[in-house]
């Protein structure tokens, strides 16, 4: 088994950080769905702007919204505005490795989605 990138939310824009929130990170529900990411399944976020990267779950948002939000400790490794890669693996066999092809979401500065790739599969979506 190997662990492997499964989904990737790139680029996306912090919409708001709540140090008083159980920890998390919250994301709309419509890009979660495209990256093929669950409530409570666990992520990586790394913060473009100042390098820090972190590890903690997912937090349904609000479909449609835009929000991605840190919550709890993770607000403080992000501020509203930061650009932020978001990762989430999987365990693969090796027979599944050859032909693993992760869900990669391309958004805009409002965090719409512009363009979704699944391995050399690629379309690009109204805004």
């Amino acid at each position: 088994m190997r662990i492997m990138l499964k989904s990737k939310i790139h680029r996306a824009t912090i919409t708001d950080a709540c140090i008083d929130y159980e920890g998390s990170i919250t994301i709309d529900k419509n890009l979660m769905q495209v990256a093929n990411l669950l409530p409570y399944e666990q992520v990586h976020v790394v913060n473009v702007n100042n390098g820090t990267r972190l590890e903690t779950y997912v937090i349904e948002g609000q479909a449609g919204s835009g929000q991605i939000c840190l919550n709890g400790a993770a607000a403080r490794m992000g501020m509203k505005g930061d650009k932020v890669i978001i990762l989430g693996y999987s365990l693969i066999t090796e027979e599944d490795t050859l032909t693993h092809q992760p869900n990669l979401v391309y958004v805009d500065g409002l965090n719409r989605i512009t363009k979704v790739k699944n391995g050399v599969a690629s379309q690009n979506l109204e805004v």
